[in-house]
């Protein structure tokens, strides 16, 4: 069973690391079935600088959880004086949920 979901996911996932230069802050993206997570990582330090996540939320859609999330990572990356990062969608497909943080983040200021 090679075209298993996790299976194409951890290669598409493969594929983006090998092309991604590290020479900035990485976004990268994670995604549950019920919340949606950011986090700014620091690969030359091995550390997360900054995170959000919708956990906390109540009302909304998923979509626009995520861009909620987005904006509030955006916000906090500024006040440390990051503005731009490299995005890692962590082997999603660019869309939905996905696109919809990575337009709440460059929203709020950050670029990519």
């Amino acid at each position: 069973m090679k075209n298993t979901k996790l299976h194409k996911l951890n290669r598409r996932k493969a594929r983006i690391k090998g092309k991604l230069k590290f020479d900035k802050p990485r976004l990268v993206v994670s995604k549950t079935l019920a919340f949606n997570y950011l986090q700014l990582v620091d690969d030359d330090k091995c550390r997360t600088l900054v995170s959000a996540s919708d956990m906390k939320a109540k009302k909304g859609t998923k979509m626009e959880k995520a861009k909620q999330v987005g904006i509030e990572l955006a916000k906090k990356a500024q006040e440390m004086k990051v503005s731009e990062v490299i995005f890692d969608r962590n082997g999603y497909k660019y869309h939905g949920r996905v696109r919809a943080m990575a337009d709440g983040a460059r929203e709020g200021g950050l670029k990519f």
